[in-house]
């Protein structure tokens, strides 16, 4: 009998995902509990929303009695589908609803999130739930088939998240795109203190207020770990690989800041540690005057504090 070896898992834990920096960021998958929590949150913002608009049009008389359903559920669809897309768009992954749970739609493969991918997921989160149930609200009592076709539809896209580690939807798979638990991000002191060439770093490479306003926290600790996979041996296959993304990042960070004067590929590595020096010390000034810059997109403000 012959056996055959199994091949390794070469795929990333579940909470993990490989940017195109190449540093894996650990972010925790969301539970179905917690996306529940804040789908019902944003489904209560847009009925809240439907429903101003309704009894707007009743206030002015602007409305047949026998067409009301019909209208409630017009301006329900009208006001949820832009709603979740825009603020999606607008907060980088996230609705009202996902922010005061804390998670957001990242997009699978470790990339920007991209306006076809939040389109895609919430288009198809119409066909799997809302379209649906709004059949079966809107069914008399004798279409008996219609309605267990449309509650059997709802209960096999409901158990699709379990199926897979990601928890990912049938709009998830579309787009690419899960969603995961934002992590807490805090300045990490150490690495700093750490480095030898500190001094040296920041009088060869010197970096303006209006420069240092582009990252906050989350990319200073991205930034911060690839800084201490840069200081573990390397195999020589892989040393190729590793200065090519060392460049890449020196590369990406100098266009996003606006950073001028060319580096040196014997300098990459003194650049990011002075630039994570610089990006370190401008947050922790940032923060004694009480703005707490999260990530780069600014989303988690002072209020939600």
């Amino acid at each position: 009998m012959i056996f055959r070896s199994r091949k390794p898992d070469t795929r990333l834990p579940a909470d993990e995902i490989m940017p195109p920096e190449g540093v894996p960021l650990k972010l925790p998958v969301a539970g179905l509990g917690v996306r529940f929590g804040a789908q019902i949150a944003d489904v209560l913002i847009t009925f809240v929303g439907a429903l101003a608009a309704f009894l707007l049009l009743i206030a002015l008389r602007a409305t047949d009695p026998k067409s009301m359903l019909a209208i409630g559920v017009l301006f329900f669809f009208l006001i949820r589908v832009p709603y979740y897309v825009v603020s999606e768009l607008i907060w980088n992954g996230q609705t009202l609803g996902k922010r005061f749970l804390r998670i957001k739609v990242v997009a699978h493969d470790g990339g920007p999130l991209t306006t076809h991918a939040v389109v895609a997921r919430n288009l198809m989160k119409e066909a799997e739930v809302f379209l649906p149930a709004t059949l079966l609200l809107t069914l008399d009592g004798n279409a008996a088939i219609p309605a267990l076709l449309g509650i059997a539809w709802i209960l096999a896209t409901l158990l699709v998240p379990l199926m897979n580690r990601y928890r990912m939807r049938l709009g998830d798979m579309i787009a690419g795109t899960h969603v995961i638990h934002l992590p807490e991000p805090i300045l990490l002191k150490d690495l700093a203190a750490e480095a030898p060439t500190g001094a040296a770093s920041a009088e060869r490479f010197t970096f303006l207020p209006h420069q240092l306003d582009h990252y906050g926290a989350f990319e200073l600790q991205t930034l911060e770990r690839f800084l201490r996979v840069e200081e573990r041996s390397v195999a020589q296959s892989e040393y190729a690989n590793r200065r090519a993304t060392l460049a890449a990042i020196v590369d990406k960070i100098q266009h996003k800041i606006g950073h001028a004067d060319p580096v040196p590929p014997a300098e990459h590595r003194e650049f990011l540690r002075a630039f994570y020096n610089a990006q370190r010390q401008h947050l922790e000034q940032r923060q004694l005057f009480g703005d707490r810059r999260k990530d780069k997109h600014f989303a988690a403000s002072t209020e939600d504090e």
